[in-house]
């Protein structure tokens, strides 16, 4: 009998350690870029990453925000490392030096970055987007649904991440209709350009004075100046990052959803189930990664064209541009 009741609790542990079942609870930390929660944007389409998972895979969360200028990421990574966390996650290319230096002081502890790029380290996961993908699904709405002919962009950092947004949109409109002029603006040189609406309201009032009928912003929180000023006007907005309509439901006629919350998600369910994987993971059209928002002012006949173009995306068909050079090349086979 006692044989028996040895055995019976061996395999119960065998099983339940088979199906997932541990006592350890895995600890999450993510440390936002500047602008922090509430921007309606990239920050908040991270913090519910963090939601999704703390409510679906049981994990527990922590989030925290950089001081002004994000001037301490450094040191909220390295707190969380000392602590124990099992995964920290910087948001934003910002962190690339920062999360390079904790991850080699901590080598124990899993690291993910959004937007940036840091190879060799064992220990760091970089999720990066096809921007330029989604951006290019966006002006390919903007080119068909324009009236003037004018469309305009409103970026937030004027650095080469946000190009690809710049780029991608361009030549999506362009894509659709060869006509339109497309304005382009940046609010700033540095991370305080996606926390600054007064700016990007600026900005986009310029843009629509001189003609401009839908402006699409990759701005951050500086984004709710642009949708103000479509407000005054009663022009339109596209958003970014996250699903904005409700913002403004008859104003802004779709986003541009960089899927932010879904690689957030991801990555911690992968440690969770002991699959983290460092290196580059990159999120696109053909893996969900980027896309569009469908919202009331879109007509079928738009979204019917717009399902088509990412089809093609996705099968290759159609290579979309992500910065100067590539623009040129899309420019030369696509639009003769």
């Amino acid at each position: 009998m006692r044989k028996f009741l040895i055995t019976f609790l061996v395999l119960s542990l065998i099983l339940f350690s088979s199906l997932g079942f541990s006592a350890k609870t895995i600890r999450v930390g993510i440390v936002y870029d500047v602008g922090g929660r509430g921007d309606k944007s990239f920050n908040d389409a991270a913090y519910n990453g963090l939601q999704r998972a703390i409510r679906v895979l049981k994990v527990e969360g922590k989030d925290l925000e950089p001081g002004p200028g994000g001037a301490n990421r450094e040191e909220l990574l390295r707190t969380l490392a000392e602590q124990n966390y099992d995964l920290v996650i910087g948001v934003g290319f910002l962190f690339t030096d920062a999360i390079m230096a904790v991850a080699k002081d901590f080598p124990k502890v899993k690291f993910a970055i959004v937007d940036g790029v840091i190879e060799g380290l064992p220990n760091v996961s970089s999720l990066v987007f096809n921007e330029h993908e989604g951006s290019f699904l966006v002006g390919v709405i903007a080119g068909l649904m324009t009236k003037s002919n004018i469309i305009g962009f409103v970026g937030g950092m004027d650095i080469p991440l946000i190009h690809k947004f710049e780029v991608g949109y361009k030549a999506g409109a362009l894509y659709v209709n060869p006509k339109v002029k497309v304005l382009i603006n940046y609010i700033g040189v540095t991370g305080d350009a996606f926390k600054d609406p007064v700016k990007g309201k600026e900005l986009a009032l310029a843009q629509y004075k001189q003609g401009a009928d839908i402006i699409y912003h990759a701005s951050g929180a500086s984004g709710e100046g642009v949708f103000e000023a479509a407000k005054e006007t009663k022009k339109y907005a596209i958003g970014v990052d996250s699903p904005q309509s409700w913002i403004m439901p008859d104003r802004i006629i779709t986003s541009m959803l960089k899927r932010v919350d879904v690689a957030v998600y991801e990555t911690i369910k992968d440690v969770k189930e002991g699959k983290f994987k460092p290196g580059i993971r990159v999120f696109g059209a053909a893996n969900g990664g980027v896309d569009y928002e469908k919202t009331k002012l879109l007509p079928l006949g738009v979204i019917s064209k717009v399902e088509q173009v990412k089809k093609d995306i996705i099968l290759g068909k159609i290579v979309v541009p992500y910065d100067g050079k590539t623009f040129e090349q899309f420019k030369a086979k696509y639009l003769k």
